[in-house]
Parts: structure tokens; sequence; C-alpha cells
């Protein structure tokens, strides 16, 4: 028999990092039933992430090799036993719109998968991909946000929404999976699905087997993680983007807006000052 394993790839901006809160919250006392890796700092899921975006963004034989060699590492590093692994990386989708160039609706992560799939195969597991979904209207604009906070994009959301004016929705991505790992290997889950909102990824855990009611036992995660910045420290970090500044530099500013962001709440900046 093969043990089952889930590959959730987000994808980002639908409640990805609640979602994992919650999974780390849960999994020593999922341990018997589930193994769970999620995206922390010092383990092998950081490089898979970042190997990940970088396959996208350029898919030459380097970062080909790259992505195996992260991803074999993660798997090696699985402990033995029968239970069902859930990976949770929103990045193993690839690079979403706004980031890096990218204006298309994740037209790498077929390919990334079709790469995975095989390695995963080969040590004995029976791998499914599972990404969730958000209605389009509102996902856009939050990946916009996104994408100004973290990617270092510099336009507005009108010149973001004239660039994926011609963005397919959610059902092409999901065919173009289906076509490429077959149609019983890939399931979509609609954020909206989600009926808790303090226990976020109920519909995943069921999707790897757990009952219902362990999950509804769970304890609750406190708190958002993540949540999207007003619109003045939005602006503010959209003007700072055009800047010719040191990434790290830009880094330490973004975070330092995040944690002060009372101070742009009453207006966005002005033209033309920062």
């Amino acid at each position: 028999m093969t043990r089952p394993l889930i590959l959730h790839a987000g994808v980002q901006k639908t409640g990805t990092t609640s979602l994992q809160r919650f999974l780390r919250l849960s999994a020593p006392a999922l341990a018997d039933r589930l193994v769970i890796r999620t995206p922390e700092e010092g383990t092998p899921m950081r490089p898979l992430g970042r190997a990940a975006i970088a396959c996208s963004l350029d898919d030459g034989p380097d970062a080909r090799r790259r992505l195996a060699d992260a991803f074999s590492d993660v798997l090696d590093r699985l402990p033995p036993g029968p239970q069902p692994v859930i990976i949770s990386h929103e990045n193993l989708a690839g690079a979403m719109p706004g980031n890096g160039g990218e204006t298309r609706l994740f037209p790498a992560l077929p390919g990334l998968m079709t790469q995975l799939f095989p390695l995963a195969e080969a040590r004995g597991f029976a791998p499914h991909l599972a990404i969730y979904t958000r209605r389009m209207a509102d996902w856009l604009p939050s990946v916009w946000a996104q994408a100004v906070r973290t990617d270092g994009y510099a336009h507005d959301l009108s010149h973001f929404r004239d660039q994926t004016a011609d963005l397919p929705g959610w059902g092409y991505l999901i065919r173009r999976l289906q076509g490429a790992l077959g149609a019983d290997r890939v399931t979509r889950l609609r954020l909206s699905g989600e009926t808790d909102p303090d226990r976020p990824g109920l519909q995943l855990l069921a999707l790897a087997g757990l009952d219902p009611a362990r999950a509804a036992s769970l304890p609750p995660l406190e708190g958002r993680a993540m949540e999207r910045l007003n619109a003045g420290s939005t602006e503010f970090l959209r003007r700072l983007n055009a800047l010719a500044l040191n990434p790290h530099a830009r880094d330490k500013v973004a975070g330092l807006v995040a944690r002060s962001q009372s101070l742009f709440a009453a207006q966005a900046p002005s033209e033309g000052t920062l």
C-alpha cells in the first residue's frame, strides 16, 4: 500500500497563514493520525518554498534541480509510519500575480506538481494536490495588496486590474491540473466552504481522512494572521516600492509599517510624497 500525501499548495490569499497556524497548533494532538508539515523557520519547508517560487519564474535545469533537492529533503525527514501526510506551503503554487512580473493565474503550478509527484511516488507515497480558492472579485484586490506588501509591487490597483484583465477563472486552472495529474488526484476546496473560522482548514483535514468530530474538538485558533494592511499603509509601501532601496532595508521598513498602521489610518499619502 502507498502512504497518502496531500500537497496543499495554497493558493496565496486564501487563508493559508491562519490554516497553517491551526495545523501547527493541532499537530501534537493529531500525531497518531496525521503528519503535518508547514513552513516553519529552520525547517526544510522554507527552502522548498523558495525553490518553488524560483522554479515558477525560471524553469531552467538548475532551478528544477534545486526544487527536486528541496522536496526530497522534506520527504526524507518525514517519520516512518502509515499516517497520511499533509505538506502545506502556499509557494508550492508558484508566483502569484504581481510577484516577479507574473500576471497569469499560476501558470507554473501544473509543471511544478508533475515534478514533485514522481519524487513522492518513488518513496512510496500516493500524492494528491489540494488548493483553496476564493471568489475572484475578492481575491484579486487582496493579492494586489499582498504583492505591494511582500513582493515590492509598485503599481496601483487600477494598473494591476489592467494587467490581470484576461485572467481566467479557477475552473480553468483546475482543468489544467487535472489534465496534468489526473482528475482523481486534484481537489479544489472553496474558502467559502470553511464552516468554523476558529478552526480553519477543516476541509483539508477531512480530505486527509480525519474524523469530523475529532477535528471539531481541536483547540480553536486565537486571532488572525497576515491580515491585509489598511489603505494608507498599503499606499505608503506602494510608493516606497518605486524607490531604489536595498531589498533588506525595504523589508525592514515594511515590517515597521505593518506594526504601526495607526500612523497611516487617517489618509493615504498625497501624490509625490511618502
